[in-house]
């Protein structure tokens, strides 16, 4: 006798594992519904439903990156009422181009932040890479690109190291990266030698990174088309098999509007940008990796495992996630964006220093990750967090240096957004914790 026919049938209709109704042998009762999950009914009830869901997420806690935009949008209008030139397409684009070294590091923060664990080592991981690049390329003779990709892979082997010892050892990360940050410092110290001063080509592939612009306008309206319709093109890609699948899908009208949404700002960054200089290229960069590991992270087998370890060490263990390389994986990546990160600060100077990956560096890419969203106890986070968290800090940042406000209130604030930024994740938390949904 087989083993399924000797299971009993659910009580009371349930659903089994698979989402189907039992088939106990039973007809249905007349006029019977079928139960459906009132979330999936939100895109079929339109734009009603949105607006009802929108509410009952903020209710339950689920606040996204409302504060964090809400909390941009305040910036930018108290510090355009105090200076003009806040706006102006000049700091704009000079706030976007310095905002990428640290938003790059910030983006490794994310993953290692939504597995609940911290990564204090960036910040000097940064400078040892730019020293290892300049000592490469300046003082041996090593093509550049071949420097860069030395210093990028020492920035994984270091993240791989800090990963194997969290993971296989068991120090826990707040110690291997404190070390690292302490040890990583001083090798850097080391291999920049007794000058501590290495000055970078300035017409070479490293300057190039914060100092080339696509001067023809067509290029920044371009990328602004681009993105905008593969916004377009994605989004209806995805009503279709919702549609072919027989789930409700989003509004055809909706899809367009949320294109239009995006389309307005992406063509008034690029207007701006075209008013000075053209279109950077570190922000073509720093939006390339965050699209890139935002797809990682979000719609790939590797991207459920990160987020499945940040919710439930053992539960991911017992789904059959090899939680030791996850981990290990997670820190590599962190080294890595740090080491690119690093590669974009030693452009801004056109050199490599003692001073390099020193200062609030380190301070400011965790802020930037925990400030955009991610939560400090892991589980969720996005790479736009770093994006939009940089953008806050850079933008305090630009606006004090526009009023002429000293650096010392400048980290004042940072501070007490960062500690808003937190208190709001607490809350948020403990409020979803009430609601049944965390």
């Amino acid at each position: 006798m087989s083993t399924e026919s000797s299971q009993p049938a659910p009580a009371g209709g349930a659903l089994p594992d698979n989402g189907q109704p039992a088939d106990n042998g039973q007809p249905p009762a007349a006029g019977a519904v079928a139960p459906v999950d009132p979330r999936l009914l939100v895109r079929q009830e339109g734009f009603a439903g949105y607006w009802s869901e929108f509410g009952r997420k903020l209710s339950s806690g689920e606040l996204g990156s409302l504060p964090v935009v809400v909390g941009l949008v305040l910036i930018a209008v108290i510090f355009q009422l105090r200076d003009s030139a806040f706006l102006g397409a000049e700091n704009l684009s000079n706030l976007f181009v310095t905002a990428a070294g640290t938003g790059l590091i910030a983006v490794g923060i994310v993953f290692v932040l939504i597995l609940g664990e911290i990564d204090l080592s960036v910040g000097s991981v940064s400078g040892l890479a730019a020293a290892v690049f300049a000592v490469l390329n300046v003082q041996h003779g090593m093509p550049e690109w071949l420097a860069l990709i030395v210093a990028l892979l020492s920035g994984a082997v270091i993240g791989a190291l800090h990963g194997f010892f969290f993971a296989r050892i068991g120090v826990p990360a707040f110690v291997v990266t404190l070390a690292g940050l302490l040890g990583w410092n001083g090798l850097m110290l080391q291999v920049l030698g007794s000058n501590g001063t290495i000055n970078l080509d300035d017409s070479g592939l490293v300057a190039g990174l914060t100092n080339h612009y696509f001067t023809d306008i067509s290029a920044a309206y371009g990328l602004a088309t681009l993105s905008v319709a593969a916004f377009f093109l994605l989004s209806l890609r995805d009503s279709r098999r919702r549609e072919a699948a027989g789930v409700p899908s989003r509004p055809f009208s909706e899809t367009v509007l949320r294109t239009a949404a995006l389309a307005v700002p992406a063509y008034v960054v690029a207007w701006l940008f075209n008013q000075y200089k053209g279109l950077p290229l570190a922000v073509v960069i720093f939006l390339g990796v965050v699209v890139a590991l935002d797809f990682v992270l979000r719609r790939t087998p590797y991207g459920r495992k990160v987020f499945a370890l940040g919710g439930s060490v053992e539960a991911a263990r017992r789904a059959g996630v090899n939680v030791a390389a996850i981990r290990i994986s997670v820190f590599a990546l962190s080294g890595t964006m740090a080491a690119l990160g690093g590669m974009f600060l030693a452009s801004q100077i056109n050199a490599a220093n003692q001073s390099s990956g020193a200062g609030s560096l380190l301070m400011n890419a965790i802020a930037a990750a925990v400030i955009g969203g991610t939560s400090l106890f892991g589980g969720r986070g996005k790479t736009w967090s770093a994006l939009l968290g940089v953008l806050v800090i850079q933008s305090i940042a630009s606006g004090m240096a526009l009023l002429g406000i000293a650096s010392a209130v400048q980290y004042m604030i940072t501070g007490a957004v960062l500690l808003a930024a937190v208190v709001i994740d607490s809350v948020s938390r403990r409020t979803q914790k009430s609601a049944g949904r965390a």
